[in-house]
């Protein structure tokens, strides 16, 4: 049976994944398992290991999946408390370490100013993107990631060039910028000799050798194993060449790469023969006969690393550097085979090369797995794609190559296993003791079966990489293991155990007589990256910071996620839009600003009829919550509220009078909002019913609502009674003109920003919690209410009411966030939100830019606590115009205003308010110091909401809520909080695209 777990919104990097999968296929009783972000390649990687499920299918790319092969129903719990005690681990780590955190460039740029360099390591489908974000923001990139398109890889190493910066990958596994290592890469001593190679393990295996040989490495630039290929052109070795020709301290440039486009490699040959300094030059798979100028042409790593420690200590270059090896073969294997199994891709190419020289193979296939497959000969990359599928680098986890080792082992006809072990930051702690116990396993059983069988290693490392060199060495040898110093060496012992003495011949050295180039000048940001310790934006796997830290560069930690939830096509709108982003920012300013500036003041309660025309008619017209709706696809509470206010304005005799009218069409709908006013709920709005008069002072835009009814039965919740219907009468002809008379007392009205500036600091946020601004409100208005020539019964049953309804401020909010929205709406620019709002059936948003045009997605049912009695088979899917709150920073945005409504509303305690309200900054531009919220250290209230920032982040909007009953006439069954579906976002940011001129279909 396959089980299913779907982790929503918590995203981990690929590679503590991959690991974490590992130790979960170690539990008794899982047949196989895999943990992986839900994005749709990995989807195919679950599918290809038969572990597809439809909870699977529908989870999105910021979805972490466990999906497990069992026959225990039960052991889900077992491998939760797994992965909970790994990811806890993990957080351990991170809170213990001294490095900065953060989860967008913004912030990342915040924290480190001065940054020149961004280490990408996220999943290759959006490495492109991240990529060309890094380049312009001025950074320098060294892109781990993999699997970029190649027509990306070659614009954007354009785009690179033409800034100045230098684009090091896609695919660099290595790096050494000024001493210090960025990621996959062995600690080795700075000196005077600089490296570029379009290999990572090439660089490795240099580099190290090296560093025994006492030489020292102050860069080793990746470019990535395409840069040579012909529609790259060596943009980033062309780049980096000219960059160590002018750095003072390297004398020696060394090159490494795989096999190369004829035409790419003789350009930069060119480009070596016209340097000032002396060149190493090794063409993976080329085996050169002579050195020529002033280039020495290797044909292995081991003697690269010879030529180039000899020229840096101004030595000359000797003829041969194949030193005999030294072990004695007694008796060479006689019908046998050598097996290479690598976690090197390069130390592999290069094992096959010599192994297919030797033995007269021909030429290496690299294909399916194997770069070499003939006569029994194999040699493979067991870091090549065929065999990681959903797994671990063989550098990081041993599973793969134990497995493998285990096959080749059942062929007779193996002789010799060659393979390497690779030390430095990004491997595994102790990759030599993993293997040993299946080297040990295999020995003995050779052994026993009268087999001769020998293992032959070579331990890529250094005295100071973190997992002991000499220690790996020596584990190995007493486990049984040949160990060599170079892989060159250990493939000539390998061929040496089979009866091949392999020698390679001497090499003259000739002039060079061809063309000399002038090399371009050096850019001032590349200057600073080869002059200057790295200061780095790590985006992607957090292990990498680990080096760079403690080599001197300065960096922080960019936990990244794909944008858009991994949407390829909004992530190219984003990117599209993204170019437009002066603009866009100024814009956003100016709507935000005015939304700070408002200035709305509570003047008046009047007569709906009174203040909104398309009410003063003889027409049935009822107004009603969110975007436009038919009466027939209203939910039950939103038709029960029409039908109690066909009763409440005398249209209908009875419900089912009222009911018939509405169902043919003798009433016609508009949404509150298309008439300046906002309602509660249902948002049921007709001509009698009295509503708040909010008045901007600057300019006079006004915004209307409904007055509160009070909790229980109410009509706003789809309740219609007679107890409804009388309230409704009582606050018609008593408590409306009250408050109205109250109010055309006070001059110039009740300054609502003044109010809530109160309330906020006495812990209100505005949707569930509004006693605070009740009581202000009622300390403010009962003076007005008491002078009023009014008989006394009046005034008492007024006050009463008002001070027994704790939400009566509620609708005052909300008259008062649509006159600021309003007013900020006559700046049709940018893409902050100005409505947000609900009818049961749609979402809908609208933004600055786009005016009156509505977005809208399906409306999600909230999630809370109920009453008892009540459940959520009971819940009504969200309705009501009360989101305004949200949308100008209150209600569920500031929700640690408010932290005891948190319980109330089924989101936790004091922490949940902080994550909340800070999980909502992100999607926001701006802050609001009119209203500053004591328990979040007087910050303001969030502001601005940024449709850019919501699609980017999958981060939605948080509306805190009442539940009501599904059907009408039950009313309120609970309260909780409920999000803006993204969807509605991604309508109105592709929308806005086409807006800015944006092509979007031709993204």
């Amino acid at each position: 049976m396959l089980l299913t777990n779907i982790q929503k919104g918590n995203y981990q990097d690929s590679i503590n994944l991959m690991l974490l999968s590992t130790e979960l296929n170690n539990i008794e009783g899982v047949i196989q398992a895999q943990v992986m972000m839900a994005t749709d390649a990995n989807k195919d990687i679950f599918k290809g290991a038969g572990l597809e499920t439809e909870e699977l299918l529908a989870a999105g790319a910021n979805d972490m999946a466990i999906v497990i092969e069992t026959k225990d129903p039960d052991i889900m719990d077992n491998v939760l408390n797994v992965v909970e005690d790994y990811l806890s681990d993990l957080s351990v780590k991170k809170d213990t370490d001294s490095q900065v955190d953060v989860d967008n460039w913004d912030d990342a740029m915040a924290s480190l100013p001065d940054a020149n360099l961004a280490v990408i390591s996220i999943p290759g489908a959006y490495a492109a993107s991240e990529i060309e974000r890094a380049l312009d923001k001025g950074l320098h990139v060294f892109s781990f990631s993999d699997n970029v398109a190649l027509k990306d890889e070659v614009r954007l190493k354009e785009k690179a060039h033409e800034k100045g910066l230098m684009l090091m990958g896609p695919d660099c596994g290595t790096g050494i910028i000024s001493g210090v290592p960025i990621a996959f890469t062995n600690v080795v001593t700075p000196g005077n000799i600089g490296i570029i190679g379009a290999s990572g393990t090439g660089i490795q295996e240099v580099t190290t050798i090296i560093d025994r040989l006492g030489g020292g490495v102050m860069h080793a630039i990746g470019t990535g194993g395409r840069d040579l290929s012909e529609a790259v052109s060596a943009r980033t070795m062309l780049d980096a060449i000219a960059a160590l020709e002018n750095h003072p301290m390297t004398d020696v440039i060394t090159i490494i790469s795989k096999p190369p486009a004829k035409e790419v490699r003789d350009k930069v040959v060119k480009h070596l023969q016209s340097l000032t300094k002396p060149v190493v030059a090794i063409f993976l798979g080329e085996k050169p006969k002579e050195h020529i100028g002033n280039v020495y042409f290797a044909y292995t790593l081991e003697e690269a690393a010879k030529i180039s420690v000899d020229l840096a200590n101004g030595e000359d270059v000797q003829a041969n550097y194949y030193e005999p090896i030294t072990y004695d073969v007694a008796e060479p294997l006689q019908g046998k085979t050598v097996k290479g199994l690598y976690s090197g891709g390069t130390l592999a190419n290069e094992a096959a090369t010599l192994i297919a020289d030797a033995l007269k193979l021909g030429e290496i296939q690299n294909k399916e797995g194997y770069i070499l497959d003939e006569e029994g000969y194999q040699v493979m990359d067991l870091g090549d794609d065929i065999y990681t599928q959903g797994k671990p680098h063989p550098m990081i986890d041993p599973s793969v190559r134990v497995d493998k080792l285990q096959e080749v082992v059942e062929d007779e006809s193996t002789g010799v296993i060659l393979f390497d072990v690779v030390l430095g930051y990004g491997s595994h702690a102790d990759m030599a003791n993993a293997l040993i116990p299946s080297i040990q396993d295999a020995l003995a059983k050779a052994k026993e079966d009268g087999r001769d069988l020998y293992f032959v290693a070579t331990v890529v490392g250094t005295e100071n990489d973190p997992q002991d060199y000499a220690k790996a060495k020596a584990d190995l040898e007493e486990a049984g293991v040949l160990v060599e110093a170079t892989n060159a060496r250990a493939v000539r012992l390998a061929l040496k155990l089979m009866g091949v003495d392999y020698q390679i011949a001497d090499k003259a050295h000739v002039s060079y007589d061809g063309e000399v180039l002038e090399l371009e000048q050096v850019s001032g940001p590349i200057q600073d990256l080869i002059t200057t310790q790295p200061r780095v934006i790590n985006v992607g796997v957090s292990s990498f910071t680990e080096s760079i830290e403690r080599f001197g560069g300065k960096v922080v930690q960019y936990n990244w996620r794909p944008r858009a939830g991994g949407n390829a096509k909004l992530i190219k709108v984003l990117d599209a839009i993204d170019k437009h982003a002066e603009e866009i920012d100024a814009a956003n300013a100016k709507v935000v600003n005015r939304m700070r500036d408002a200035q709305p003041f509570l003047v008046d309660v009047r007569y709906a009829k009174e203040v909104i025309p398309e009410l003063n008619t003889n027409e049935k017209v009822i107004l009603h919550a969110g975007p436009p709706i038919k009466y027939e696809n209203m939910t039950g509470p939103m038709q029960g509220s029409c039908i109690g206010a066909m009763l409440f304005e005398g249209w209908a005799d009875d419900h089912e009078d009222a009911r018939k009218q509405l169902e043919t069409g003798e009433v016609t709908f508009i949404p509150c909002h298309h008439v300046n006013a906002v309602g509660p709920m249902g948002g049921i709005t007709t001509a009698n019913f009295p509503v708040f008069v909010v008045r901007e002072a600057q300019d006079g835009t006004e915004g209307y609502c409904i007055m509160n009814e009070g909790i229980g039965t109410v009509l706003r919740f789809g309740a219609n009674n007679e107890e409804v219907v009388t309230r409704l009468e009582w606050m018609r002809d008593v408590l409306g003109p009250v408050l109205g008379q109250a109010l055309r007392t006070i001059e110039g009205g009740l300054n609502t920003n003044i109010m809530i500036a109160r309330a906020i600091g006495m812990g209100d946020e505005f949707h569930q919690r509004n006693i605070a601004a009740s009581l202000v409100f009622l300390k403010e208005i009962a003076p007005a209410i008491v002078s009023l020539n009014i008989s006394e019964e009046l005034k008492q049953e007024v006050i009463q009411f008002l001070a027994d309804t704790d939400q009566f401020f509620l609708n005052i909010a909300m008259a008062t966030g649509k006159t600021i929205v309003d007013y900020a709406r006559k700046v049709q620019e940018g893409c902050i939100v100005t409505t947000m709002s609900r009818n049961g059936e749609n979402f809908g948003i609208r933004i600055a830019a786009l005016g009156d045009e509505w977005f809208t997605a399906p409306v999600n049912t909230p999630d809370g606590l109920y009453f008892t009695g009540y459940s959520a088979d009971d819940a009504n899917k969200d309705i009501g115009d009360s989101a305004i709150t949200e949308t100008i920073g209150l209600g569920g945005s500031a929700m640690i205003a408010a932290p005891g409504v948190t319980r109330f509303i089924g989101a936790g305690g004091f922490e949940d308010a902080v994550r909340i309200s800070e999980e909502q900054a992100r999607i926001v531009v701006d802050q609001n110091p009119n209203w500053a919220v004591p328990t979040w250290n007087f910050r303001g209230t969030n502001l601005g909401i940024d449709i850019r920032k919501v699609v980017e982040t999958g981060i939605e909007p948080i509306i805190n809520t009442g539940i009501a009953h599904k059907e009408a006439g039950v009313g309120q069954v609970g309260a909780g909080t409920v999000t803006a579906p993204v969807e509605a976002f991604e309508k109105a940011l592709v929308a806005y695209a086409e807006h800015l001129g944006i092509d979007v279909d031709s993204l």
